[in-house]
Parts: structure tokens; C-alpha cells; sequence
């Protein structure tokens, strides 16, 4: 009697991003202000973080701030900053400790000093993790998809005025090389929390063939048996690239 046909394990994302949206709304429904949900996400981070690392996904990006969230009240505006400051202060030993590489996208101009050397010791100190990178944890900070486009194309254009590049040299991988994300794999999955179904300016160029996953649950109350209810997802789409299905 012939063995059974082993069935193929199915495929893992190699890199998930995920909007983080909800923290209002969750404060809203308990009474409390906004900052506590803030802080109630900020949870969730940790938590995703780990729920990452034992289902073994080596890249994580989160949308943290974007180049819109200025318009915000300048109070919570201050509290996410401080909030930022705080935990980056507090996780650095334990994202050393646990192999996770910390890394930063966007905009840092309009950034304040104590904000950006806050954001460049956590980014040196985890550059090894301890020797062993088990996860690479990007955060998306005054970062706008459209933006990043935009800051590429101007940097493309000063080369080539520069006499250091041709017009003709530009190509797609030469493009994706002088993005923010360089040197990151394209998500393979993005995740939207809080029932919203847009992709609100995030990762314009990198999720051009990344699977969307859409959860109604608000971001402070996200966790494993979430990130799994969209990994599950992913391994049920049938990814083709444009190719046809063979039969």
C-alpha cells in the first residue's frame, strides 16, 4: 500500500504590516480619554510583537503616525510623542532580549531632537538584538506612502541633475532601492484594524500585490488569536500575480 501524500505546509508571510487603528474608539467606549487608549495600544505593540515571533515572522511594519495625524489636537499630538519616548525608554532591553531589530520609516524632519536621539539609540542599541535577529520590527512614524513617492522621485531627479545618474537607469528596483523601506522585503499581508477598508496612504508602493485583511477589532483589544485569524486568511488566498490558474 503506497504512503499517504504528505500535504504541503502552507506558506507563511514573510512580512506583515498592519494599520493600527482604533485607539480612540476604544477609549471612547469606556469613557476614558484618548491617551488611555493610546496607552492601551502601545500594549497590543508588545503583544503582536511576541504573537510574531512564535509564528515565526521574520518582518513586522507598523503604522504608528502618519504625515496627516499633525492636524490632530497639539495635545494628543504630545501625549503620542511622550508616549513614544516613554515605551522606546522602557522595551529597548526586552526587544534586545528577545532577537527583534527596531527600525524607523518616514519623515523625520519635522521630528523634535529629544524625540529623533530617542529614536536613533533604540534603532543602534537593537541593530544586533543580541546577535541574533528573530524579528524585524519597523515603525512607521510621520510617514505618508504618497510622501515617500514624492521624496524618492526628488531625490532620483537630483541625481540625475547631478550628472551621478541617467534618466534611463531609473527602474523599478532602483526606485524600491531608495524608498524608506530598502532592504525590507514587500509586505505580503496587510492588516487593518477597527472595520476600516482602505489602505489610508500606507505603503503606496511596497503593497501593490500585498493581501488585505480587514478585522473589525479596535487595535488596544488586538491579539494572538487575531494575527492568526489573518495569517489564516493569507494562507487561503491563492496568490498569482497576475499569472493564470493552472488546472
Amino acid at each position: 500500500m503506497a504512503a499517504a501524500q504528505s500535504r504541503p505546509v502552507p506558506r507563511l508571510p514573510r512580512h506583515i504590516a498592519i494599520i493600527m487603528d482604533g485607539n480612540g474608539r476604544w477609549a471612547q467606549l469606556r469613557g476614558l480619554p484618548r491617551a488611555a487608549g493610546h496607552r492601551a495600544g502601545a500594549e497590543a505593540v508588545r503583544r503582536t510583537l511576541q504573537a510574531c515571533i512564535e509564528r515565526g515572522i521574520g518582518h513586522l511594519t507598523m503604522f504608528a503616525f502618519s504625515s496627516e495625524n499633525w492636524r490632530r489636537p497639539r495635545g494628543e499630538i504630545d501625549d503620542l510623542m511622550g508616549l513614544l519616548r516613554f515605551y522606546l525608554d522602557r522595551e529597548v532591553p526586552h526587544l534586545q532580549g528577545h532577537g527583534i531589530r527596531l527600525r524607523f520609516i518616514g519623515d523625520r524632519a519635522p521630528l523634535a531632537g529629544d524625540t529623533l536621539a530617542i529614536m536613533k539609540r533604540a534603532e543602534d542599541a537593537t541593530a544586533a538584538a543580541d546577535g541574533r535577529i528573530r524579528l524585524t520590527a519597523t515603525v512607521a512614524l510621520n510617514y505618508g506612502g504618497r510622501d515617500e513617492i514624492v521624496r524618492t522621485a526628488r531625490a532620483l531627479a537630483s541625481a540625475c541633475a547631478g550628472g551621478g545618474l541617467k534618466a534611463d537607469e531609473i527602474d523599478e528596483r532602483l526606485f524600491a532601492s531608495r524608498l524608506d523601506t530598502a532592504g525590507l522585503p514587500d509586505p505580503d499581508l496587510v492588516v487593518r484594524t477597527s472595520g476600516e477598508q482602505r489602505l489610508s496612504n500606507f505603503l503606496a508602493w511596497q503593497a501593490a500585490y500585498a493581501e488585505l485583511f480587514f478585522t473589525p477589532v479596535l487595535w488596544p483589544d488586538f491579539g494572538r488569536a487575531d494575527l492568526d485569524a489573518a495569517i489564516d486568511e493569507f494562507q487561503r488566498r491563492d496568490r498569482r500575480y497576475g499569472a493564470v490558474a493552472v488546472a
